[in-house]
């Protein structure tokens, strides 16, 4: 689917874990009550359906032990029950720790999920493709503030105040989508038809005075980044996102075992070679706004890096920026599922603000930040809270998403409060 002072960063902060140790915490800690959205009586047992796996071999007591699973997956529950979501994987981290998971239930297909499932993760491709923007903006290869016609200068879009900035916070003015006569859905369809399209694809307002999010835009920074390396999208996102990262993620690769099948809205193709998700034509299309396949840990960790995990990966100044509001306090729409008054938004990554109807809950700090997918995930992150979370749900995101989502993540930061 379908944007913190000016150089500051987050300082690290020392947190006493629920084992008693003092951690380290690259975010500030805080405390949430879920008290009246349920109340656990126990530990409930634990069904052939679900799985709870720790990332380490020892017990994760810093991370409070299987205490957020205990509190979460009542939650889950109800909304597979409620919303005919087949199963989630739910991937939590606390500050630096390692993540650990809630698996429960099963994709479209009826196969039981797993920590290590791969899903299609639609929109949290946006996340990569603008790590690997920032990354060479690190290395001095572009700056943020560098007009697209430096770059693309055959492009439609390269009109004045339309920079690398403006298309990372969708302030460009760009439209949504391709318009579906420059490339159409056909069996001819690739990467380089589709951005063929992009670079044709003109604003549809002046930038700078909507937040409009725009998968064009984010093609078009794909093709800066091809400009930049000389290679193709998706090799040069395993070098700069993929590997570094050590994430397990494909883009127009197919995974080597069949992705989490996906139900709900899949569009026109429903059930045939084409369908959204679900086809390997889909997944080669290889697009840079929506087609990249992981898992709850990789979904999580493209998250992360927003937060400064691992360090060094994007110097301290990009990172504050990164996840500074560049949008001005203008209002916003987000694929037509939701308008909001004020839109925050940083360089790839969403911030949370005070919108309501939202994916985060409100009990996330309004500086919190991440992305949600059209697929049904989401991953997230309070830098307050110093807590990090992924949902990757086996249903399209609408209308359970904005209805149901805010429950899980508040559950989350209630069970990790210190």
């Amino acid at each position: 689917m379908f944007a913190v002072t000016h150089g500051i960063t987050t300082p690290r902060s020392m947190a006493i874990g629920h084992n008693g140790k003092v951690a380290s915490c690259w975010w500030l800690s805080g405390a949430y009550s879920l008290s009246d959205i349920l109340e656990i009586t126990g530990r409930p047992s634990v069904s052939g359906d679900e799985t709870v796996t720790d990332a380490r071999s020892e017990s994760n007591h810093s991370s409070g032990g299987a205490a957020w699973q205990i509190v979460v997956r009542p939650v889950i529950e109800s909304i597979m029950r409620d919303e005919q979501v087949p199963g989630m994987v739910i991937a939590v981290a606390r500050c630096d720790e390692p993540p650990t998971f809630l698996a429960i239930g099963t994709d479209g297909a009826g196969e039981t999920l797993h920590p290590e499932t791969r899903f299609p993760v639609a929109s949290l491709t946006k996340l990569a493709t603008a790590l690997a923007v920032l990354r060479l903006v690190d290395a001095g290869r572009l700056a943020l503030d560098d007009p697209l016609a430096s770059h693309l200068p055959e492009a439609a879009a390269a009109h004045d105040g339309v920079t690398i900035r403006a298309l990372l916070s969708h302030v460009a003015g760009l439209p949504m989508d391709i318009a579906s006569d420059a490339a159409p859905y056909t069996p001819a369809l690739d990467w380089p038809t589709l951005a063929r399209a992009c670079l044709v694809m003109a604003p549809i307002e002046p930038p700078h005075t909507f937040v409009r999010y725009s998968n064009v835009g984010i093609g078009l920074l794909a093709i800066v980044v091809e400009r930049l390396t000389g290679m193709g999208f998706s090799a040069a996102l395993e070098s700069l996102v993929f590997a570094p990262l050590e994430i397990e993620g494909y883009l127009g690769v197919e995974p080597p075992h069949r992705p989490a099948r996906i139900t709900g809205a899949l569009g026109a193709h429903e059930g045939d070679d084409f369908e959204l998700f679900n086809s390997p034509f889909w997944r080669a299309l290889a697009m840079p706004w929506g087609g990249m396949v992981t898992t709850a840990d990789g979904a999580l960790a493209l998250a992360r890096a927003f937060a400064g995990l691992p360090a060094g990966y994007l110097s301290p100044d990009l990172l504050a920026e990164a996840i500074r509001n560049q949008t001005n306090g203008l209002a916003g729409d987000l694929a037509g599922l939701a308008q909001w008054p004020q839109c925050p938004w940083g360089l790839g990554v969403e911030l949370r603000g005070t919108k309501e109807p939202h994916f985060a809950p409100s009990q996330a700090a309004p500086t919190s930040f991440g992305h949600a997918g059209s697929s049904g995930c989401l991953a997230w992150v309070d830098p307050i809270a110093g807590v990090a979370w992924a949902i990757l749900g086996t249903r399209t995101i609408d209308p359970w998403g904005l209805r149901r989502m805010p429950a899980i993540g508040a559950a989350i930061l209630s069970a990790l409060r210190t």
